[in-house]
């Protein structure tokens, strides 16, 4: 078959399905490699760029969606019922961070880091279809788990889970309060700069002390011969 075929057959599917589209998937439908299939979708990739399509195929773990640019959103919510562009509220943010970094967490998680209820906020991230239930806990209740969804991963441009930023090292000071371990290393670091002594000070050394001893026995001595 030829590629530029297997490219339109591709987008079609893309397309039609309005999902992420797993690479297994393409590979029995069109029986080829993956390797093939991850090629000639990056093809078409460079096409919509060299194009300026409105349209772009991201990659999602291990599949593919084809999707609108994330620069024309705005212009595309007023043509769905009007609806708003949903906004994510500082909790939300706070509660996704938390799920993101910890996959099949709790409730009681999340209320705890966060010290307050996250009800109404999981109950808005489960509509917005940012995280899913993911199955009970073994822990006595059998509490609701939560993991984030592909939309998560589009909405923030992650391929991976792997491509989340690395977390800052943290420790508890005496008063058990977090203490970011970058910020005291910094913190130590300029601290034990400015209590190096300047290479320019005034202090005396051990050599200029003896020089002073000398000069000082010199002059008695002169003192001493001019009384006789």
């Amino acid at each position: 078959m030829e590629k530029e075929k297997i490219k339109g057959i591709i987008e079609a599917i893309l397309f039609s399905t309005g999902r992420v589209v797993k690479i297994r998937e393409l590979m029995m439908i069109l029986e080829l490699s993956s390797d093939e299939i991850i090629n000639i979708i990056g093809d078409i990739q460079k096409d919509y760029e060299e194009e300026n399509r409105g349209l772009e195929i991201v990659r999602v773990e291990d599949g593919y969606q084809l999707a609108s640019k994330k620069e024309y959103y705005e212009y595309l919510y007023p043509a769905f019922d009007k609806r708003q562009m949903p906004t994510l509220s500082q909790a939300s943010l706070e509660t996704l961070a938390i799920i993101a970094y910890n996959q099949r967490t709790t409730k009681a998680d999340i209320d705890s880091i966060r010290g307050v209820d996250s009800s109404a906020t999981i109950y808005k991230l489960l509509e917005y279809n940012l995280i899913i239930q993911a199955g009970k806990a073994d822990l006595p209740g059998k509490p609701m788990t939560y993991k984030v969804t592909e939309e998560f991963m589009k909405m923030f441009g992650l391929k991976s889970l792997k491509n989340l930023p690395e977390l800052p090292k943290y420790k508890l000071d005496s008063n058990r309060q977090i203490v970011i371990d970058d910020l005291t290393d910094n913190q130590n670091s300029e601290e034990s700069i400015a209590q190096e002594p300047s290479e320019n000070n005034n202090e005396p050394s051990d050599l200029d002390v003896q020089e002073s001893s000398e000069r000082n026995e010199d002059i008695n001595n002169g003192i001493k011969v001019e009384g006789e």
